[in-house]
């Protein structure tokens, strides 16, 4: 489930910052990134299965394994966990209304933190 008009989508941050902002709200990148791309999740176990708010960045120049890279980021997504298969986005997922209200309230207020150090939006 893709989430519509964040004001996410297309922020551009330098890397440092963006992962103490993401951390304050519960984003971690841990070992979810290459050179190029970086993965920020927000893990929630409930009754209805394992769920992943995930957002994706990329950087057209720098490096992220040497932390100097400005990171564009991408629209966000809730994905359900299967074990042992991985995340699924599908059309088809059942997402709870307390979990996406939950996420809703989490990328309203990570929006409002990244205006405040965004490079540039698009």
């Amino acid at each position: 489930m893709y989430f519509e008009n964040t004001g996410i989508e297309n922020k551009v941050l330098d890397l440092n910052v963006l992962d103490d902002v993401m951390k304050k709200h519960g984003l971690i990148r841990a070992g979810q990134w290459d050179y190029e791309r970086v993965t920020y999740d927000k893990k929630f176990e409930i009754k209805e299965g394992t769920f992943y708010l995930r957002i994706f960045g990329f950087t057209k120049e720098g490096d992220v394994g040497a932390h100097e890279a400005n990171i564009t980021l991408l629209k966000p997504v809730l994905g359900k966990h299967y074990y042992p298969h991985g995340v699924e986005y599908g059309e088809n997922e059942v997402f709870p209304n307390h979990l996406v209200k939950s996420c809703d309230q989490t990328l309203k207020a990570l929006s409002a933190e990244l205006t405040e150090f965004a490079i540039q939006s698009k």
